[in-house]
Parts: C-alpha cells; structure tokens; sequence
C-alpha cells in the first residue's frame, strides 16, 4: 500500500497496487497545472485507489476535450489526469504521495513544449509527444 495526500492534509488516499514505471511530462499543461518545470504520474487502476479522508474536497475540471484533472478545493493540490479513453485507470500526480512508490520515471514525454528555462540533465529517453 502506498499512502498519499494533498498539501493542505485534506485529501488522502492509498494505492492498493503496483504502479507501473512514472513518467515526467513537460507539456504546458501539465507545467501550468504542477506550477513546475513538468509533472510526474504513473497509472493507477481505479479499483487500487482509495480516498481515506476529504473526498468531498475533491474537485476537476475539464483541461481539454479528453481530459479531466483532479485537485485539492482548498489547497489546490493536483491530484489526477484523467482520459476518458481509459475509463478504468488515470494518471496520480507524484508529487502527492507521502510514500516510496517504488517505481522511479522512465521517461520523459512532450519535451518538444518543455520549458524553455529548464534543462533535462538526466539520461532518461525523451520523447517529442507522448508515447
């Protein structure tokens, strides 16, 4: 099990699976959304997620036709991507969890809209889009 939670402590959950290898995506939604130089998630299946506390403070908006993202309504902590071509999983923001996934990115996708002001310095393939 790993345990997870918003800034704020409002939203927690726990993932009651293995996760998959994260990636680090640099598209400029995922930048504006993380407020950082990219976004890290891995895939979580929605039967091993589960909200323990605050899921009244779970809010989403719609960040484009295929896409929902999820975040904290008091602190505003992302917490989930979500497309509707993949119904029975999403991808969980990293940066939330309050423990070791175990899991480290593989890769890094959408480097092509990556901030201009950040260099990739590690060895992880990179990508122009998604793959």
């Amino acid at each position: 099990m790993i345990r997870g939670s918003c800034l704020c402590g409002s939203v927690k959950y726990e993932v009651r699976g293995d996760l998959p290898p994260a990636v680090n995506c640099h598209c400029s939604m995922c930048r504006k959304a993380h407020g950082a130089a990219f976004g890290s998630y891995a895939r979580v299946e929605k039967r091993d997620f589960v909200v323990v506390s605050g899921a009244s403070d779970i809010a989403s908006y719609q960040s484009s036709p295929e896409v929902t993202r999820t975040f904290c309504r008091r602190c505003g902590s992302t917490l989930q991507f979500m497309r509707a071509q993949r119904p029975n999983s999403f991808a969980l923001a990293l940066g939330t969890l309050d423990d070791d996934p175990g899991v480290r990115p593989s890769r890094h996708i959408f480097v092509e809209s990556k901030a201009p002001w950040f260099d990739i310095t590690d060895t992880l393939p990179q990508y122009a889009t998604y793959t």
